[in-house]
């Protein structure tokens, strides 16, 4: 005779036993689906925002918006070209950086005493394609063109753009996006890094290059890979503290040396690079190579 199957110990009296263990695992399955149930993970969505994601813009709107990159407003970028005897390929320099993203700036050209055509050209057609026209009656050299340059600029950044199309100005997106998301003060540009061309030229000059450099990160404790590049960019408030004071090309180890001084934030960047031959209308050279050497040794011993 099959045995009567009795309350379970400790159920109340009147109660259906299995009814009440039937109650008690749908509350644990419930509980455990709750613990289980993935949390949102700001990891996971910044990841799917940079894969491209659907959802991009609810992710966007959902971030906290980073913080101003300036305290005075918006980007207003100066952009200070140094020239001399440029005559073949300032016209081109000139459309080049009007048309380069951000459309909007301010355009300084600063003729060093060119003596081939140049000047005509920038005080007749060329004018208005330039917001501020300086002009030196004799060839002072780089760092005088750029010092005055840096004294007309009204902007908040301020790039430093050749006038021999051996730099282009499409890349100044990429120059100016660390100081846009306000984590850099200065940025260099480097043509030793990063995967964009760059046009085989002299051995003895990126020795020479790779020398200065590294001495000049030597007695600065900077790990930069071009110090004498061209292009770099600079919040207006740090040119504010500096003094150029150096006529050449020695303003490039000069500069470096005073933004690590001043513990600026710097930032470096691979560019592309097409550079001249002499024949072409290069003009630096060995004097310059023996100065730059000196001003290392100069700003940052002996100041």
């Amino acid at each position: 005779m099959p045995a009567k199957v009795g309350p379970a110990p400790g159920a109340l009296p009147g109660s259906p036993s299995r009814a009440l263990a039937s109650d008690r695992t749908k509350q644990r399955v419930k509980q455990s689906e709750v613990r289980r149930k993935p949390m949102a993970s700001p990891v996971l969505r910044l990841s799917s925002l940079r894969n491209g994601s659907r959802e991009s813009s609810r992710i966007l709107s959902d971030l906290e918006p980073p913080p101003p990159a300036f305290a005075d407003g918006p980007l207003r970028l100066s952009v200070v070209i140094p020239c001399f005897n440029e005559k073949a390929t300032i016209r081109t320099v000139l459309e080049t950086v009007r048309a380069a993203e951000p459309l909007e700036k301010e355009i300084i050209v600063v003729d060093d005493g060119s003596s081939d055509g140049t000047r005509e050209l920038l005080q007749g057609e060329l004018a208005s394609a330039v917001d501020k026209l300086i002009f030196f009656e004799a060839n002072c050299g780089k760092g005088a063109a750029l010092r005055a340059g840096f004294a007309a600029a009204t902007g908040n950044v301020v790039l430093v753009q050749d006038a021999d199309l051996e730099y282009h100005p499409t890349e100044y997106p990429k120059l100016l996006a660390p100081i846009l998301s306000g984590e850099a003060d200065v940025v260099y540009g480097s043509r030793f890094i990063g995967g964009e061309s760059h046009r085989v030229l002299y051995y003895w000059h990126s020795l020479s290059n790779w020398g200065l450099t590294t001495l000049s990160n030597m007695l600065t404790n900077l790990n930069l890979t071009d110090m004498e590049v061209c292009y770099k960019v600079f919040r207006k408030s740090i040119l504010d503290q500096i003094t150029i004071e150096e006529d050449r090309f020695g303003f490039e180890p000069e500069i470096t040396a005073k933004v690590a001084r001043l513990r600026c934030r710097i930032y470096e960047v691979g560019i592309s690079y097409s550079g001249r031959t002499y024949e072409e209308g290069k003009k630096i050279g060995w004097r310059d190579g023996v100065r730059a050497f000196w001003c290392i040794l100069k700003y940052n011993l002996l100041r």
